[in-house]
């Protein structure tokens, strides 16, 4: 059995930023009286749930890849670590928006580069390998 237990730190790490985020939407409800169902309101509130909503888009394309790289690679280090770029990706893309939104664009450029770098890198060496096994 494979075991990847950085690669699992990581994915729980994402998680705990997640949650932190949705907490912070939470919050945002109560703080400015932005009841549900609504999504707009003050506008601190709707940066933090653009925050959240945006970080949700990302988590499947981010941790699907993370995990097939690991796989794929049989590595833990290296797809950890460009999980931990990502995760500080998502830290700067959010301290950024919460204070500027137009401040966001960095580290939502950090987190796309490492999510790339996990996505193609997954994908290349899942092919590398169906074309190793048919050959």
């Amino acid at each position: 059995m494979q075991t990847h237990p950085l690669v699992a730190i990581v994915t729980l790490l994402a998680l705990l930023l997640y949650f932190f985020m949705s907490a912070r939407v939470g919050r945002g409800r109560i703080k400015y009286g932005v009841a549900a169902p609504a999504v707009t309101g003050h506008p601190n509130f709707e940066r933090d749930y653009r925050i959240q909503m945006n970080t949700l888009e990302w988590l499947p394309l981010f941790l699907g890849s993370l995990w097939l790289y690991a796989i794929y690679w049989n590595d833990d280090a290296v797809p950890a670590a460009i999980g931990g770029v990502w995760i500080v990706g998502r830290i700067l893309y959010m301290t950024g928006y919460a204070r500027e939104p137009a401040a966001r664009g960095p580290g939502f450029g950090v987190q796309a580069l490492a999510a790339g770098v996990l996505l193609f890198g997954a994908l290349g060496r899942i092919v590398w390998t169906l074309v190793q096994h048919r050959s």
